[in-house]
């Protein structure tokens, strides 16, 4: 035999299953403790539903309120929060040990701009060929970057080999 599906959110009306509650009314104030029952009657009264709004209390808090109005404000809180969060992506920058200083000022500027729209940049140092006989050049230039950004970023991930290529992840601050 299975157990009845479990209802998200609160408990209204009849599924408070409390003794007693602390009734707040349809206009906010706090009405007192007081039996289930009665607070029951009274939200039949103002014919609205009881909601339990804090079940953790004790004795939990059970307010007099139109429970579908209230959930559909809940959904247009989250709604809203849902559209101010903004998705942090990871923006990947390549670059070479060699790399000429133009170059390296167009890259710069691209990790600027990305770093303004609060997205992190991952720096990618990748050797080729004889290259991998000096990574000590690829740290310099990630040092570089690290100090050239170090006003505005934090660096989350230290300059690092891994294979034939270097990796260092920023972050704004």
């Amino acid at each position: 035999m299975q157990a009845p599906p479990a209802k998200d959110g609160p408990r209204i009306n009849q599924d408070i299953k409390v003794p007693r509650v602390l009734l707040i009314d349809q206009n906010g104030e706090k009405q007192g403790i007081m039996p289930t029952s009665a607070a029951l009657e009274a939200a039949e009264e103002a014919g609205l539903d009881l909601v339990e709004v804090s079940p953790t209390a004790d004795p939990p808090v059970c307010k007099i309120l139109d429970y579908g109005k209230f959930r559909f404000q809940e959904q247009k809180k989250k709604a809203e929060a849902r559209k101010k969060q903004k998705v942090v992506e990871i923006k990947e920058i390549k670059l070479r040990p060699n790399i000429d200083k133009h170059d390296y000022e167009v890259k710069a500027k691209a990790m600027t701009r990305f770093f303004e729209e609060g997205d992190k940049v991952k720096v990618t140092l990748r050797f080729r060929g004889r290259e991998m006989a000096h990574p000590e050049l690829g740290m310099k230039l990630l040092n570089q970057v690290k100090a050239d950004f170090e006003a505005t970023t934090k660096v989350e991930y230290e300059p690092k080999m891994e294979g034939r290529q270097m990796i260092m992840i920023l972050a704004p601050k």
